[in-house]
């Protein structure tokens, strides 16, 4: 269902429980699954994604429906190729349209047994888990981080262990290191060196673990701060000493006139004046971030130009597209060169045709733009899009008095 957003003062002072990271929460279900004995897993994330992951390695089963959740397909498909079972594991129709031959042709090279039931490279999967030897295989570091988190996680229960060799450049790096370092709370013995990870043949050791929260959700708020006459908003949740890339928000958001102050339990966002006039970042290791930038940078007016997106271009819609698409059709000046994003500042902005804005059943666009309601009102096509991350972000933005109808 559309809804339509704005806020009357463009003043935003309160205090936020923000939602927990799905990143974490994923990884921790999955290791939770391979341990030797349950353990609790506290404030895990309300979001779709967590939820369908959850309730698919409880079922009982033979086919598994992801839905649009890309990472519980990547990291379902290699759990499921340990288990003593046969099964098949799906999505939607955008689901099977994001490859996965990178990850299937690694497990296969350990031992697994996967066929595709329609579309070379593509899901649906058939899946006839066993126990699997493991050893060295090679992997393109171009590719998604969750193939290799989905790769990690299980080595601990292959035969012979594990060791990835990297061609070329690893892309997304803070997404494996948020991996390995999980995996090594739960006692699993993983280096990597070099071009290298080497993972030991082990078992996980169940214990306590609570889930930061979201820095990927934090961004919109950041969004918010920015384009706000004054703000003076606590998140709380969020750690100093993240394992999640897209803290590196706060250092990218200062450009913006956002200052962050760590406080007891999260962090303080407030508003300034400074506000630079040309920026350039590489978005290689918090993707998932670009969007709120840039709607960010199309609405203060600032030269802009982002790389390192090309895995925009397989999440839930092409986003590179999406957002070049969306900041145009609102009269800003958008261009894309191969996977790179140039946000044009000019003197006067166009008149929007329309203040409506397609998530393309993408819970992120609806979520990056947003923050535009500060300026002007703004129609969101589909408000129940946000499940998917953040299921409290419209109840949340009513909190700090942005009029939603």
């Amino acid at each position: 269902m559309s809804i339509r957003i704005s806020h009357p003062t463009q003043i935003i002072e309160d205090t936020i429980h923000l939602t927990s990271s799905k990143s974490e929460s994923n990884r921790a279900l999955i290791i939770q699954a391979l341990s030797e004995n349950t353990f609790p897993i506290k404030n895990l994330a309300a979001a779709k994604d967590t939820q369908t992951l959850q309730q698919l390695l409880a079922s009982e089963e033979k086919t598994l429906d992801v839905g649009h959740a890309g990472t519980v397909m990547r990291f379902l498909t290699a759990y499921l190729s340990l288990q003593q079972k046969e099964h098949i594991i799906t999505g939607s129709s955008r689901m099977k349209e994001r490859p996965i031959k990178v990850l299937v042709d690694a497990l296969t090279t350990l031992g697994a047994n996967i066929d595709y039931l329609e579309n070379d490279g593509f899901p649906p999967l058939k899946i006839q888990g066993h126990e699997m030897e493991g050893g060295i295989i090679q992997v393109d570091g171009s590719v998604s981080s969750q193939y290799i988190s989905a790769l990690l996680m299980i080595a601990p229960q292959l035969k012979n262990g594990l060791v990835i060799e990297f061609k070329g450049e690893v892309i997304s790096q803070p997404y494996i290191n948020m991996t390995i370092e999980l995996m090594r709370y739960f006692g699993a013995q993983v280096n990597w060196s070099d071009n290298r990870i080497t993972v030991k043949n082990d078992q996980y050791h169940g214990k306590e673990f609570t889930v930061e929260a979201d820095w990927s959700s934090a961004s919109y708020w950041y969004g918010i701060a920015a384009l706000s006459k004054k703000t003076t908003v606590n998140l709380l949740g969020l750690k100093k000493n993240s394992l999640q890339g897209d803290a590196a928000l706060y250092k990218i958001y200062e450009n913006f006139g956002v200052t962050t102050t760590w406080i007891d339990g999260g962090i303080c966002l407030t508003k300034t004046d400074q506000c630079i006039s040309l920026f350039e970042y590489d978005f290689e290791d918090c993707p998932d971030i670009a969007q709120t930038v840039a709607v960010t940078c199309a609405a203060l007016n600032i030269e802009a130009r982002f790389t390192g997106l090309k895995t925009l271009r397989i999440k839930e819609t092409d986003r590179v597209f999406a957002i070049q698409t969306e900041l145009n059709q609102l009269g800003y000046n958008v261009t894309v060169e191969g996977d790179d994003i140039l946000v044009h500042a000019t003197s006067t902005k166009n008149s929007p045709s329309t203040n409506s804005i397609k998530t393309y059943d993408d819970h992120r666009m609806a979520m990056a733009f947003a923050p535009l309601a500060l300026i002007s009102s703004v129609n969101i096509d589909d408000e129940d899009v946000v499940v998917k991350s953040y299921p409290n972000f419209w109840r949340d933005l009513q909190q700090v008095g942005f009029i939603i109808d």
